[in-house]
């Protein structure tokens, strides 16, 4: 059975190889796709660093289908020249793959923040002693290779692998157990053992060195042992560590959707309070007006030192501080009752976490700065708020521009997406009454400029002199 199995396998070389390579190939692309979605995880600001080992790895092995075929009719020296840049995308996978384990526990402690450079310094000694020296003292190339390959599997390859292992474990059960998401967790777990395993695989059994353990534990070794070679193994592993990964990384989704819920909760309290806030100054304080002038007019044809006048004044007190009551708690509901400038509020807006967590946002504020008083600044907020809002929700868009100039004396705030667009047809919500109605109380209006695969664009326009 052994026999047949190593007969088998090398007969099959090249597809082996072939497929290990394309196994994290494929990996690294598939993440440094999914690396480009904004998330507040720290395993996505890591994501890019193993995307990058799984193509510069899979660049590696298909060195070993490739470079025998180019032996065939291409010089000697550019054969050398191309195993010379096959070890170092060896070594420079594995720097990326221990420095993807690092980042997995970032932001480091005050006292171990020296360990994110600890990768490249490792790096760098490979690179100036077995790679360079090794390169210039030993004459024959096959035994640099073997020691060259054989020491960045055992400084970077290794301890990468299990360093990276152990902070998806960390990252698990730190980060995406508080998001209660139990399948995450068991998926990042195996995505963990993979990648200890492709540590171990990777970093110990490699081609034969002329010293332990590459002298003992070594791909041949596993070959005539089991039948099997390595390439075989390390594939399995990393077609376990893609797909684990692949469903690991629903936790982006799952995260964004939270995110935008919030906001839509958030969005449905702010309305509410809106309108809690108007029926209160429309109707409850108007009553309230109308019941103080009917005392005040009892009041007045009442003798000054009756005790009618006094149980009069006495109600028209009561009055009034239920009034100054009504308007603090209008004020309250309301937000934002503070006057502020036109820039800082732009600008405060366009750095909200909430937004940018989610898409990229740039400003481009070509304006004065300009004064707002309290209800300005609190309609102003409230649009552009619900704006950015419905371009996360309903956009999905990946950039979004603010901007704000003044053109024939008017003051035009917009906010441009690239997303999918929408028809004319398209029904309007209560989001949009709600933001054409807060246009109105400013003394402008609000349009929105739209085509199905263009983006949407919504501009508020107001006189300047509204602004003054």
């Amino acid at each position: 059975m052994r026999e047949a199995l190593q007969s088998f396998f090398e007969a099959n070389r090249i597809i082996v190889y072939s497929i290990y390579g394309q196994v994290f190939f494929t990996m690294g692309v598939i993440l440094a796709i999914q690396s480009l979605r904004h998330s507040r995880l720290r395993l996505a600001q890591a994501l890019p660093w193993l995307a990058l080992f799984g193509i510069l790895h899979g660049l590696h092995e298909w060195g070993d289908v490739f470079i025998p075929i180019q032996a065939t009719y291409l010089p000697d020296f550019l054969i050398k020249l191309l195993r010379i840049a096959q070890v170092f995308l060896l070594a420079l996978s594995f720097l990326c793959l221990f420095q993807f384990g690092i980042s997995t526990f970032s932001p480091l402690p005050t006292k171990w923040q020296w360990s994110f450079w600890l990768p490249t310094a490792i790096f760098v000694v490979w690179l100036l002693g077995p790679f360079y020296l090794g390169l210039t003292m030993l004459p024959e190339l096959k035994d640099w290779y073997a020691i060259a390959a054989a020491t960045a599997r055992y400084a970077l390859g290794l301890p990468g692998g299990l360093i990276a292992a152990y902070g998806l474990r960390v990252h698990a059960y730190q980060h995406i157990a508080p998001l209660d998401l139990p399948y995450i967790i068991r998926t990042l777990r195996i995505a963990g053992l993979a990648m200890a395993g492709y540590g171990i695989a990777g970093g110990v059994f490699g081609p034969a060195a002329p010293f332990f353990p590459g002298n003992v534990f070594n791909e041949m070794a596993v070959f005539q042992t089991i039948g099997i070679p390595m390439p075989v193994w390390r594939s399995l592993l990393g077609l376990i560590l893609l797909i684990t990964l692949l469903q690991s990384l629903e936790v982006f989704q799952v995260e964004i959707d939270r995110r935008i819920e919030e906001m839509e909760r958030a969005n449905i309290l702010a309305m509410e309070r809106e309108r809690i806030s108007r029926d209160l100054h429309d109707r409850i304080l108007q009553q309230i007006y109308a019941a103080g002038l009917l005392a005040e007019a009892l009041r007045e044809r009442c003798e000054p030192d009756s005790s009618m006048a006094q149980v009069l004044d006495q109600m028209l007190l009561a009055l009034n501080r239920a009034i100054e009551d009504v308007r603090i708690y209008i004020s309250t509901l309301q937000g934002i009752s503070r006057p502020g400038h036109l820039r800082p509020l732009l600008e405060e807006i366009a750095r909200d976490p909430r937004f940018r967590s989610i898409i990229d946002i740039e400003a481009q504020l070509d304006v004065p700065d300009l004064f707002l008083g309290p209800e300005q600044a609190a309609h102003l907020a409230a649009i552009l708020t619900e704006a950015f809002s419905n371009v996360i929700r309903h956009a999905r868009a990946r950039r979004a521009i603010l901007k704000a100039q003044i053109e024939d004396g008017r003051l035009r705030i917009g906010v441009c997406d690239d997303g999918i667009g929408m028809g004319p047809d398209h029904p309007i919500g209560m989001g949009l009454r709600t933001m054409q109605e807060r246009a109105r109380l400013l003394g402008g209006v609000l349009r929105i400029e739209s085509q199905p695969g263009h983006g949407t664009s919504v501009w508020l326009e107001v006189p300047v002199e509204q602004k003054a």
